[in-house]
């Protein structure tokens, strides 16, 4: 038996989503951008998708920009609305305030426009790994241009009050930028409830096709391309557009709508399921960041004196499918940014473990899920020579 337990890092593709894109891969293959026939049947496929899209976030279609994914989404949304407000204009207000949990796609732009000359602050986040908006409110400047704040966490799928900063950003008169990969398809969102003036989705995450997202950019935005091309999704992202893959995004935007009222409650049922499991039948585990405040799908566990790698691994060989915070870079293994933030030491983030469920999770793949992980810890820890030192919270 096999139980994937990662969907936070991809979902499968609907069947209803694959069904939908299938023609535009053979038979309806035409440029959305060419004025014949067979192009304007793809036009139309376009134009429903992103009426589709559009419905998701409480938008108007013309504000939906077709991206390759999130990170190009939020690559578009913080170095488009800088390089438009603050790199051509030459003006004062050079000045970013995000958040130290953010996806790297957030992180790396906004480092990358710190070489040119762009100010950044990195608004510390407490144990919970919930955003303080005081500390936003307190980070802002006379010359702050963008707030960029993510909805729910990747890694503890924490969520972050958006409400409360688009409310700040208003009355500062500054934009705000909303990373919301990991909510799209968990929980409601309006962009006019939140006050975003930018936000990025990615298909992948609701059971759509890889390599096909979307930013949505409130009208009257300001927002230069990163891209040079032609005129394609309003001037704003060139290049011929991936129709079955915006097909297929389209028809995965209705069905997260559709179950949204729904399969939030049934994925946390079984995640609680899993976690109480957990922390009853293995000593010295936490749960990191806020256990009220995240998505119904998310768990993210610290394994006291058992490497994380090894445990994904030997989980891995016996069909559990998970993730850890760490990410490989040159050879070594580095703790996640996300948990080192919230104040775990270096040795508690690579001893952590992010099981999150999806759509097709089932009751029976989480009993597999409980009556492996403990066996797997228990001899990962008899190897270790940490284990003799560790403290039994049972």
């Amino acid at each position: 038996m096999r139980a994937y337990l990662d969907y936070n890092a991809t979902t499968p593709l609907d069947p209803a989503v694959l069904e939908a894109m299938l023609p535009f891969l053979a038979d309806n293959f035409g440029n959305a951008s060419s004025i014949h026939s067979a192009g304007q049947r793809a036009r139309a496929a376009v134009d429903r998708a992103r009426d589709s899209v559009a419905a998701l976030l409480g938008a108007k279609p013309s504000e939906i920009v077709f991206t390759s994914g999130g990170t190009e989404s939020d690559n578009l949304a913080i170095l488009g609305l800088i390089s438009a407000v603050a790199l051509k204009s030459a003006g004062t207000r050079r000045h970013i305030v995000t958040s130290t949990i953010e996806h790297h796609a957030v992180l790396n732009s906004c480092q990358a426009l710190e070489e040119q000359g762009i100010e950044v602050t990195y608004v510390p986040v407490g144990s919970t790994g919930v955003v303080d908006p005081d500390e936003i409110r307190r980070s802002l400047r006379p010359e702050t241009v963008l707030i960029t704040v993510m909805h729910a966490n990747n890694e503890l799928g924490t969520i972050q009050p958006v409400e409360e900063i688009g409310c700040i950003a208003a009355e500062a008169d500054v934009y705000f930028h909303c990373d919301a990969v990991q909510s799209a398809g968990k929980l409601p969102l309006n962009v006019n409830q939140f006050g975003v003036d930018l936000l990025s989705i990615s298909a992948h995450k609701i059971y759509g096709p890889k390599g096909v997202g979307a930013l949505y950019v409130r009208t009257g935005t300001p927002l230069s391309p990163q891209f040079h091309g032609g005129h394609h999704e309003r001037d704003r992202r060139p290049g011929t557009e991936n129709v079955p893959g915006i097909v297929g995004f389209g028809k995965a935007a209705e069905l997260a709508l559709a179950n949204l009222a729904s399969e939030p409650q049934r994925t946390g049922a079984l995640r609680d399921r899993l976690e109480r499991a957990i922390l009853d039948s293995v000593s010295s585990v936490r749960v990191n960041g806020d256990v009220a405040r995240r998505v119904a799908n998310t768990t993210n566990l610290s394994f006291a004196a058992a490497v994380g790698e090894a445990m994904l691994i030997a989980l891995d060989l016996i069909g559990v499918a998970c993730s850890t915070g760490a990410a490989c870079s040159s050879g070594a293994v580095e703790p996640s940014h996300v948990l080192l933030a919230i104040g775990l030491s270096p040795d508690e983030a690579r001893s952590s473990l992010r099981f999150s469920l999806g759509r097709q999770t089932t009751a029976e793949e989480i009993d597999y899920a409980i009556a492996a992980i403990p066996k797997v810890v228990d001899r990962l820890r008899a190897l270790s020579p940490r284990c003799e030192t560790m403290v039994a919270v049972r």
